[in-house]
Order: C-alpha cells, then structure tokens, then sequence
C-alpha cells in the first residue's frame, strides 16, 4: 500500500449533454396565430398496435400454463416442531419445575410437544411454493392466506443451510437474499439435498436471464461415433482455509487473549475470601462463557471454509461444521469488498476478506452469524487471487491513496497516516484505522449516490467527508478531505459511475 500527494482526479473533458427528447419550445403542431382557413373534424390516428373499427382484434392467446404448487418435505413439521419446543422448554425455569415435580412437568412438556407439532403440520399443509415466469410465489396461512412473490431479477444469492438435524434427517433450508431486503426472504425449510439445489440452480438461472437447460435439451455431438466429451467439473476449487489457522485465529482475539487475566483474577478472589455465594459463581461462569462464545461459534461457522466457482463464473462458498451452509454468490451481485487486518494477526501476515452484497449487508455488530465473509483468514497471496477473482484487474498490493490534509491531525491526532483515499481504473479506494486497519474497495458500477457532508467542527477547518453509497449502504468514506478536493472527488465519483454503467450496458 502506497501513499501518493493529494488526491486530484484526472481531468475527463467535458461530458456530453445526454439526449433529453424534444425540447420545452419546440413546435408540437400547428402555431396558434398561423391561418388555418375553415374549420376541420379532424380523426386522430389510432394507437399502434390497436385496431380500428374495420379490424377485427386478434385471437387471445391461452395463458400459460402454470406448474403445480409444491409442498415441503413431510419431515418439516417435526423438524420446525422440535426446534420450537426446545425454545419452549428452556423458556421454563427451574422455579416451574420444583412447583409442577418431575411428573407434571413432563406431562406439561408433552401436552405442549403435541400442541406444537399440530400446530406444524397444519403449516406444513397449508405451505407451498411454485415458479411463476420470473417469480418465486410462496403461499403460507390457513385463516389469514398470504402469498408472497419475490422477483427473480433481484435476487443476490441463494443459500443452502443444513443444521444438526437436517443432516441428521438428509434434508436442508434454502435462503434467499433479495435488493432492499432487511432479512432473508422465502426460507424454504425443508427441502430434500438434491431438490434444494435444483431448486438453487433454477433461480439462480432465472435471476441471470439465462436459460435453463434440461438434459435431454443439451445438444449432441454431430458424430455420433466419436468418443463422449468428458463434462467440465462443476466447480472449481480456488482455496480452503485450514482449520489450524481458523483455530489459531480465533485464539489471536482480544477475547482469547485477555481470558487467561480473567481467570487469574477469578482464582485470586476466590483463594482471598475463601468461599462464594451462588450468585457470585453464577455471574462469573455467565461472563467467562460470554466471553468465550463468540470465538468458538465463530470456529463452528467457519469450519471447514472453502471457495470454489462453478461453471457460471459464480462464487461458490462452503463453511459450517454444525450447522452447513452451501452460498452461490454472482460476482456481478458484489457491491463492495472489505480487507480488515485485526491487530494480533499481523505477525503472522494474516487477513481476512468480506463481502458486501445488497440484502447481505457487512453487520455492524460483528455478528459471527452472517453470510459475508470471503476469506475468514488467510495470507497477502490468498487474498490477490481471490480479490482479482471477484473483481478482474484489481490489484490488492497496487492501491494508491493520500492520506487527509494535514490540519486534519485535529479530528485524528493519533491515526491520521492512516486514513486515505484513491482511485483505480475499477475501484474506489478507502482505508482507515490504526489497532485494527481496514480497506474497502468500491466498484464504480454499483455506486448507487454520492454525499459531502460537513460537520460544524468540519467546517471550522474546512473539511469535508465524502460518502459513497451503494445498494447495501455506506460502503466508502474519503474521511476529512479539503472542501474543494471533497467536492472534487464527489464530481469524479459520479462522473466515472456512469462511464462504469454505459459501459456495463453496452452489449459485448
């Protein structure tokens, strides 16, 4: 990463006024003080494509036929019901246990079992999904019908979840992620392995307006003596982080590192009184086992992680150990991709990489339970390949930036040095932070508005920040540049935009 003067953008020209269609002024007809002469009826010409009273209108078209709803697999009530009662069950304390005895409490936990999967399988029945054109229509409600169609063209990624028992019973949930959506749209759970992929591999086709070819469609080979061309593989495998440095990772987190204090501090208390109420003990394992949740979860996520592409050109990511997850993620769906480097990794040269995609928004919370991650950790080479696999002609180790001018050191009188911003032929470029350093690269093409704002102290030392949204939120932040260079960097942001979507329009 190098750093270069102050960001000035290349001058582009001046652009072209668009076409805006006939002007305000123009001459629509004819002008009212010339000479007409005599009064005309004049008979407007018909609407193109209507008939007129002398034609007859053309012979309706049948409606296509729709396909047949589909139901879940019969195993889902007792699969949703299971998962239910065990959130009933630990929602009763111990207090209800010693009033009811063991018995009653059994006979309770029975009565809301059968409750719970009744209630299942009633939703179950009155559940189904079906493929309409270019929409995904889930019906859902016995009292209360609901149908909810989910247009294909918008889709981001498509996930398939296989928790405990859904590998137990062979069985998994399919995920859709959708523009503008706050949460997962049509969780179908559940689904046999193989329909869930078909069912993947569909939508997927659908949503790229390419179309979806059977087996027995596929063309044959013009010589029918010739030997069988043997079938691409279905993807190609591009890295898989090894789950030695997954768990060495997770061990290098301040949670990890500050437990052996907290220990210390635990026994010490401990031998100094002598002994510990209930409530004491209680408390302390609660926040020792908070403090060691997040590390392990974030190990059960991503065991196992590897990336490979299919034959589309699709990422395909794999990760989970209790809980499986199978993502295909569309490299054109990609809205920005972030580089963090936490501080107790860097001895060992280590990354990790996320993605930003519109409907799997990076969490803000860190929360170890998203979708977003590309490289859970991993080396400088690991990451040039896979950047330059999602975003062709970016060069990790080639982003130039300059950092905020100097009267900035007010606002950052610390990490200055820090912060920068850049421009590449592909990507916007912003970096920040010093005990934790992050990088975020912003394709031109997925901008979606850009912002100055300036703050009242900002003002004072006429700085300015600029924000580039994309469909997923603020994805890069030029923090604290000059007023001028701010709005000059804006104007090159929105200029290069366009040129970055008529290109992406323009038929290859």
């Amino acid at each position: 990463m190098t750093s270069t003067g102050p960001l000035h953008p290349a001058p582009t020209g001046p652009e072209e006024p668009a076409p805006t269609g006939p002007e305000e002024n123009a001459p629509t007809g004819p002008e009212e003080n010339a000479p007409t002469g005599p009064e005309k009826t004049v008979t407007p010409p018909p609407y193109p494509g209507l008939p007129t009273e002398n034609e007859a209108l053309p012979p309706a078209r049948p409606p296509a036929e729709a396909e047949p709803r589909q139901r879940l697999h019969p195993l889902s009530p007792l699969l949703k019901g299971a998962k239910s009662l065990v959130v009933i069950v630990a929602a009763l304390s111990w207090q209800t246990l010693s009033q009811l005895g063991p018995l009653h409490f059994a006979m309770v936990v029975a009565a809301l079992a059968v409750a719970v999967v009744i209630f299942s399988v009633i939703g179950w029945f009155t559940t189904g999904y079906q493929v309409v054109g270019r929409e995904l229509r889930v019906t859902e409600g016995l009292i209360w019908r609901r149908t909810r169609a989910i247009p294909l063209d918008r889709l981001q990624s498509v996930e398939l979840r296989r928790t405990l028992l859904a590998q137990i019973t062979g069985l998994a949930e399919l995920r859709l992620e959708v523009v503008g959506g706050g949460k997962t749209e049509a969780p179908l759970a559940y689904l046999t392995v193989r329909e869930a992929s078909a069912l993947r591999e569909r939508l997927l086709a659908l949503s790229g307006r390419t179309p979806v070819v059977a087996p027995e469609e596929s063309p044959s080979p013009a010589d029918p003596a010739a030997p069988p061309v043997a079938a691409p593989p279905a993807e190609i495998a591009l890295h898989q982080v090894r789950n030695e440095n997954l768990l060495t990772s997770q061990l290098l987190t301040p949670q990890a590192f500050f437990l052996p204090i907290g220990l210390a501090w635990v026994i010490m208390q401990f031998v100094l009184e002598g002994s510990w109420t209930f409530v004491g003990i209680a408390s302390t394992v609660t926040a020792m086992a908070g403090v060691l949740l997040q590390p392990i979860r974030r190990v059960l996520a991503d065991w196992g992680f590897r990336v490979s592409q299919d034959r589309d050109g699709r990422l395909v990511l794999h990760y989970g150990l209790t809980e499986t997850r199978s993502q295909v993620v569309p490299t054109r769906r990609v809205q920005t991709l972030r580089i963090t480097w936490p501080l107790l990794w860097r001895p060992k040269r280590w990354l990790m990489l996320r993605l930003e995609i519109a409907g799997v928004s990076v969490p803000e919370s860190g929360n170890d339970n998203s979708s977003d991650r590309l490289l859970p950790v991993g080396d400088l080479d690991t990451a040039r390949a896979l950047i330059a696999t999602v975003m062709p002609g970016v060069e990790l180790t080639a982003m130039a930036t300059s950092p905020p001018p100097s009267r900035a050191r007010w606002l950052h009188p610390i990490s200055l040095r820090f912060h920068g911003a850049g421009f590449t032929p592909d990507v916007f470029v912003t970096r920040w932070g010093r005990v934790t350093r992050e990088m975020s690269l912003v394709p031109y093409a997925r901008l979606q508005s850009v912002r100055v704002v300036q703050g009242p102290v900002q003002r004072m030392l006429g700085l300015a920040t600029v924000y580039a949204d994309t469909a997923g939120g603020r994805a890069g932040i030029a923090r604290d540049r000059d007023l001028a260079e701010a709005w000059a960097i804006a104007d090159e942001l929105a200029s290069r935009s366009r040129r970055a979507r008529a290109v992406q329009a323009t038929p290859h």
